[in-house]
């Protein structure tokens, strides 16, 4: 695929000029969908992005964005685009500390907050912040809270569009576009911070355009693809579906709601493609496993039956399936898969994603025995997103597929995947020594271990990850917890390995799943804490953890596992904002918990 030497400005002006009435995106207020065409979403960027000028944004200024998914996110990032600024997104769930420092790092200048909670974030920590002149607030309810002197620095969305719109110049936007680059940095996007603090990614328009032709290419993406955006915009998993590729495309975006009406913004939007990270496609395996444990014993009969009789179907191409396969799943489509994709929203979805982390083989082959056109694709901030996936017609669970047009790769020392190609990222801010560790002679280091099979590419663990037991034997953890992981009612699993006798873990399960379970059987608890110590809930994990150690080798299996009391959480440190682990925080805060497994 060959696309025009713009960068994403750009690419926006010219789907306002060619396709001007063609709706980019919906936004869903209040229960009802509205529509925005290219010639409304450019028109508002310009007038954002003029009014950011107004208010003093310098030429290659940094505009920090702190919001849940909404046409005003991508509004403020395309109208610093316009105007030469660089967008840096912060997570809405980050505490005011990690606010602090992402927004003091970035040496963000002004700031789009969503509403009073995200406003509240940035003015606690405005004596660190010495760089910030502005904050621009998207919903305004309960602004004349904040103090006179707080409410100076503050101004409505609203308002800078009306100040952009009332000194609008087409000419200068055409001037201030005329002057941009493919190699000016466009987007900043710091990193989970799963080792150490943020690291802030610098992705140029290059990068973003880079990365595009491999990803339409493989998930056979065109013009009328729609898309729900609905992860965080500051995550590059996202930002590649909901900008890089409509963009340069032409496709629909849809923001629903919020963040909690998801799954109800899927069965409405039925999108043709769909992103989960690993732990929404587990959710959405429990929710399907609630709603058949709640369901008669006919219903449950026939579901058994549809898994049974498609399970063989999950990774043999549509094209090479017989006749009387054919027939047998549509006998099963009929009767149990239909309802089943309705549910989840996904029965019209051509292709979906599972992505950002590691997922176990078993549940991409749930949802393909389900009809879901589940692939697994891998890629990094580093690399502007997906650089590996299946091809659709040629699905090897446990792999993450051959890699995508454009990209190079080798296998380094101790196998490390390094990829080269225009999609590597430009560098970390204000860190040089962690770039040159990164990019070596154009090359993408990843920290990924894989191995490679008839030209699949399988990810073996994190290079720091990889355990070693006392015993000398090499283990992967994340193999080990993604095994787990595939139980409806384990919702997080970390290994204890490296330096041990043997294998140990720590459990947290999942409230709602097992919660459901529990009612069903009239076990008394009344919050997490009571409901893990009810020794049935015990036996339940025992077995599960049972069951997932029969698909292991046996130097790889869990001998002793301690039941977490408490959810694992973002503001203890346990987690990180993508619900990466924090292994280093967790061995430290459970080290009490840790030893006993081992006395």
């Amino acid at each position: 695929m060959k696309l025009p030497e713009l960068t994403l400005p750009q690419m926006l002006r010219q789907r306002a000029q060619q396709d001007a009435g063609r709706v980019a995106i919906r936004q869903k207020d209040f229960g009802i969908w509205k529509p925005f065409t290219w010639a409304q979403y450019y028109l508002r960027a310009s007038h954002f992005g003029q009014g950011l000028l107004q208010l003093g944004l310098p030429p290659g200024g940094h505009v920090g964005v702190i919001a849940e998914n909404r046409i005003e996110w991508v509004v403020a990032q395309m109208g610093a685009g316009l105007v030469g600024g660089i967008t840096v997104g912060v997570y809405p769930t980050s505490p005011t500390a990690e606010v602090a420092y992402v927004v003091g790092h970035a040496d963000i200048e002004i700031m789009v907050c969503e509403d009073q909670e995200q406003t509240d974030k940035v003015l606690e920590a405005l004596p660190r912040l010495p760089r910030l002149k502005k904050i621009i607030v998207m919903e305004t309810k309960g602004l004349r809270s904040f103090a006179p002197e707080q409410r100076a620095l503050i101004t409505t969305f609203a308002e800078v569009e009306k100040l952009g719109e009332s000194v609008h110049s087409q000419a200068r936007i055409d001037e201030l576009l005329a002057r941009q680059r493919l190699d000016d940095i466009g987007l900043m996007i710091y990193t989970s911070g799963s080792t150490g603090a943020p690291k802030g990614a610098m992705i140029s328009w290059r990068n973003m355009r880079g990365v595009v032709p491999g990803i339409a290419e493989r998930l056979q993406l065109q013009a009328g693809a729609s898309h729900l955006s609905y992860l965080p915009l500051c995550h590059v998993a996202e930002q590649m579906l909901t900008t890089f590729v409509p963009l340069y495309l032409g496709c629909t975006v849809n923001f629903g709601e919020s963040i909690r009406t998801v799954q109800e913004d899927l069965r409405e939007v039925a999108p043709s493609m769909f992103l989960g990270v690993p732990r929404i496609w587990e959710k959405l395996h429990s929710s399907i496993t609630i709603k058949m444990q709640e369901t008669g014993a006919l219903r449950r009969g026939l579901y058994a039956r549809a898994m049974a009789g498609c399970a063989p179907l999950a990774d043999k191409p549509r094209a090479q399936w017989s006749l009387l396969e054919r027939a047998r799943y549509a006998l099963h489509y009929a009767l149990v898969l239909r309802a089943l994709q309705n549910f989840i929203g996904l029965r019209k979805a051509h292709v979906a994603l599972t992505g950002a982390a590691p997922i176990a083989p078993d549940v991409v082959r749930f949802f393909r025995t389900l009809g879901v056109p589940l692939i697994e694709v891998y890629g990094l901030t580093e690399s502007t997103g997906m650089v590996t996936g299946h091809r659709l017609d040629q699905v090897h669970i446990g792999t993450v597929g051959p890699v995508t047009q454009g990209v190079q790769y080798r296998l380094g020392e101790n196998g490390e995947f390094q990829i080269r190609g225009e999609m590597v990222f430009a560098g970390y801010y204000k860190n040089p020594e962690a770039t040159a560790q990164s990019i070596v002679d154009g090359w993408l280091h990843t920290g990924d271990v894989v191995s490679e099979v008839d030209g699949q590419i399988k990810i073996v663990d994190r290079l720091k990850d990889i355990m070693i037991t006392a015993g000398g034997k090499n283990l992967t953890p994340s193999e080990i917890e993604n095994t787990m992981k595939a139980s409806p009612f384990i919702k997080e699993c970390i290994i204890v390995a490296d330096g041990r006798k043997f294998v140990g873990a720590l459990v947290q399960i999942d409230m709602e799943t097992v919660g459901k379970w529990a009612e069903a059987r009239r076990i008394a608890f009344t919050h997490f804490r009571s409901l893990v110590e009810t020794p049935e809930v015990r036996q339940l994990i025992d077995a599960e953890i049972a069951a997932g150690n029969a698909k292991l080798a046996q130097v790889a299996q869990i001998r002793r596992f301690h039941l977490l009391t408490k959810e694992l959480d973002h503001d203890d440190g346990e987690v990180t904002a993508t619900m990466k682990v924090r292994r280093a925080s967790i061995y430290k805060t459970y080290a009490g918990e840790i030893e006993a497994l081992y006395s």
